[in-house]
């Protein structure tokens, strides 16, 4: 009976499933992971309440660890969403995509990581990347080739473009935050709030300190007059928004619903 899934440490064929399909996507928002689960749930064991989905994942990671592998929760950069992703502890970020990529092209992606740490912005624009090609070790690669291997990164969630510009996906980050400390221990970026990974964010223009955008919102929420935690002085810095799961869940209720409305008008 598929009502073992409650169990600690025991993965049943709703876990399993759910495994597996995280894995396909690499790394999914918290929102469609809860739909994830209740899918599994209702291919798997229909009968049985859904489990609480922090205590569903601790189930899994709970039999993972052994393995070296573990769903890890972090949140966007950019605007606070929650996220999860299937992170393997065993090898280094770099090893895991030496089988999806050739050691050019592994090269390119370590210069371009290179170029975001040590940036102000957490961006690297594709013009400076692309004029380190003649660099990469391997076999020589053309520019219209890098253009495409980025594209690539891109599309496997290990970088994010805006603008002509690359930044870290949030997979990347979550992946690769202990081999960037190890790595880069004297340019990477931590932030004075939550003390991760910071690649992306707002700086006191007086202290230098760094925080998240949504460590900036959340620790300067409902107050008028923001001052820096550090050293107190004014923070000129455009307060973004906090994510708001109650409303984001509004939106994409109301979504289909206006749909449904246009089409009986029509």
């Amino acid at each position: 009976m598929q009502g073992s899934a409650r169990r600690t440490g025991v993965m049943t064929d709703v876990h399993r499933r759910f495994l597996q399909l995280l894995m396909t996507h690499g790394v999914l928002e918290e929102r469609d992971v809860a739909r994830l689960q209740k899918h599994c749930y209702k291919v798997h064991d229909n009968s049985a309440p859904v489990e609480e989905l922090e205590a569903f994942i601790n189930n899994i990671n709970s039999v993972l660890e052994s393995l070296y592998i573990e769903i890890k929760k972090g949140v966007t950069e950019d605007d606070g969403r929650p996220i999860y992703a299937l992170v393997n502890l065993a090898t280094t970020p770099i090893s895991k995509m030496a089988s999806d990529f050739a050691e050019n092209e592994l090269d390119l992606f370590r210069k371009a990581l290179e170029l975001i740490i040590d940036s102000e912005t957490g961006f690297a624009s594709s013009t400076n990347i692309l004029n380190l090609v003649d660099q990469l070790k391997g076999k020589k690669m053309r520019k219209k080739e890098a253009e495409h291997v980025l594209q690539k990164f891109t599309q496997n969630k290990w970088l994010i473009e805006k603008e002509g510009e690359f930044t870290l996906h949030s997979r990347a980050i979550l992946e690769m935050e202990q081999y960037i400390r190890e790595t880069y221990p004297d340019t990477m970026k931590i932030c004075d709030i939550c003390h991760s990974l910071l690649i992306q964010g707002q700086s006191c223009e007086t202290c230098g300190i760094r925080m998240h955008l949504p460590c900036v919102a959340k620790y300067f929420q409902s107050n008028s007059e923001p001052h820096c935690p550090h050293c107190n002085d004014y923070w000129p810095h455009e307060i973004p928004e906090i994510f708001d799961p109650e409303k984001d869940r509004e939106a994409s209720v109301s979504k289909p619903n206006k749909k449904s409305s246009r089409s009986r008008q029509h």
